[in-house]
């Protein structure tokens, strides 16, 4: 059944809306009002009123049973959450039930901020200037939140970028990917369910590019929450407003490295499920991975072993284990990139053809040139590279040589082993004997270099979407 939403814009009407199409087989599966320029400035303007009438501030009492009946609603509609965001994203239904299960945590997650995190006491009366006084911080929001998010996990994103912003009492603004925007209204009309009024969060699909910046550079916006390619992030970034603050999360090149004394039987099917779960359309997807040159075609031939074991399929059945890019270009381009490997050099051992104009196999490439493209590039496809060194230090410089930089991983028995590639990895996370896509949402998740700006996580978002405001006391009495 097809769902279909107006604009979540409070007092606006979309003229046109979008036909969102489930990626896997091109049907209807729903649509979304489409915003103007006129519909961008009324959310502005209602959103950036409620920031500036600071005596009706939803309370924290009020932010803490919108989320936690959030939470109970969604557990209550778990399968259909799981099953519709399947449908639009194209992420197999075993681990789009993992997806809701984290972004149901994840809403809990920022009801609990609020009852953890706070202010501080500044010290006072440690000198003859501070004595006498009284200082503190109290946690305030930082103002109007926009929020622009990515197509590949259409309803964790969103809770990582709208929850935080309630629970810090901030207006909020979300434009999901117009490829998965049903997900992100589903969340939203669950929130207003909960008891959140229609104006504290808003959302819209926007398809004009123009607009879409207009809505970002308004000098009303107080913080600016991106996920999406490093190209329009950091094109955004540069033109925000004088004050806007912001974070920004963008894709990598994961590096795996092997080291001699790896447990391959213990290593070799987690790489693969981290390197083509969701069709590898994970920004921390295992794709680069460095074995000893005696290791690196077993581990190759292995990897594509239970890459071939995996069923590419319609999405939302059981068995599925991979399903659809989310447009068919990308399937094209993927497999340009996997062919131009294979003229370069590269030994292709599984996969390599599409399996339909939407579907590609999981595939494994041995020694690809550091030079093609695919070893330069993120290729947000399921495909996994194993390269073969001769000594770790050159695994690690070759690991650091992309101007990508996020979560990476070592697999070894010996801790000086773990500890000098933890040390010499450029990564804002180095994970030992685990993928380089493990993640729990109450961790820091950042990506540095052209990989991002900022912190992500639920606790680091709140804590961006606040200011410490002081207050000093002088008095004789203290």
């Amino acid at each position: 059944m097809a769902e279909d939403y107006e604009l979540m814009i409070a007092g606006v009407d979309a003229d046109r809306q979008l036909t969102v199409t489930a990626p896997f087989d091109g049907s209807e599966i729903g649509s979304a009002g489409i915003a103007d320029e006129n519909a961008i400035q009324q959310a502005l303007t209602t959103a950036y009123a409620l920031y500036c009438d600071h005596d009706n501030w939803l309370s924290g009492t009020q932010r803490i049973e919108v989320l936690n009946k959030t939470a109970a609603i969604m557990q209550e509609r778990f399968e259909y959450l799981a099953l519709e965001a399947a449908r639009e994203g194209g992420k197999p239904l075993v681990d789009s039930r993992v997806e809701v299960t984290r972004a149901i945590d994840g809403i809990k997650n920022c009801a609990e901020l609020l009852r953890n995190e706070s202010g501080r006491e500044i010290p006072m009366g440690v000198n003859a200037a501070s004595e006498h006084h009284l200082a503190f911080t109290h946690r305030e929001p930082v103002g109007v939140v926009v929020a622009v998010s990515a197509f590949n996990h259409p309803l964790n994103l969103i809770v990582h970028q709208v929850g935080p912003a309630i629970a810090a009492g901030c207006p909020v603004i979300i434009k999901p990917a117009n490829d998965t925007p049903l997900s992100c209204m589903r969340l939203i009309s669950i929130l207003r369910e909960a008891g959140l009024p229609e104006a504290w969060c808003q959302a819209c699909v926007i398809e004009d590019h123009a607009i879409a910046e207009q809505l970002v550079t308004d000098s009303r916006v107080g913080f600016f929450s991106f996920i999406g390619s490093a190209r329009v992030g950091w094109m955004l970034r540069s033109k925000l407003a004088p004050g806007t603050r912001c974070a920004l999360e963008h894709g990598g090149s994961a590096p795996v490295i092997l080291a001699a004394d790896a447990d391959l039987e213990d290593s070799l099917p987690m790489i693969a499920k981290a390197g083509f779960y969701h069709a590898g359309q994970v920004c921390v997807s295992v794709q680069r991975v460095y074995a000893p040159a005696d290791l690196a075609e077993e581990v190759a031939q292995r990897l594509a072993e239970l890459g071939d074991d995996m069923l590419v399929d319609d999405p939302v059945l059981e068995e599925t284990d991979i399903g659809p890019l989310i447009r068919p270009r990308e399937v094209e381009r993927v497999h340009e990139w996997v062919q131009q490997a294979v003229n370069d050099g590269a030994e292709l051992l599984s996969g390599g053809k599409p399996a339909s104009n939407t579907c590609y196999p999981a595939t494994v490439l041995l020694n690809p040139p550091d030079t093609t493209t695919i070893s330069c590039n993120e290729v947000f496809g399921p495909v996994i590279c194993v390269y073969s060194y001769d000594d770790i230090n050159e695994a690690i410089q070759r690991a650091n040589s992309l101007p990508y930089s996020f979560q990476a991983a070592v697999y070894t028995k010996n801790i000086d082993t773990a500890l000098h590639a933890y040390k010499q990895l450029d990564a804002s996370a180095v994970m030992v004997n685990d993928h380089t896509a493990f993640r729990v949402d109450w961790m820091p998740f950042a990506g540095l270099k052209e990989s991002g700006h900022g912190v992500g996580g639920i606790k680091y978002t709140y804590e961006d979407m606040t200011i410490e405001k002081m207050v000093v006391i002088r008095s004789a009495m203290i």
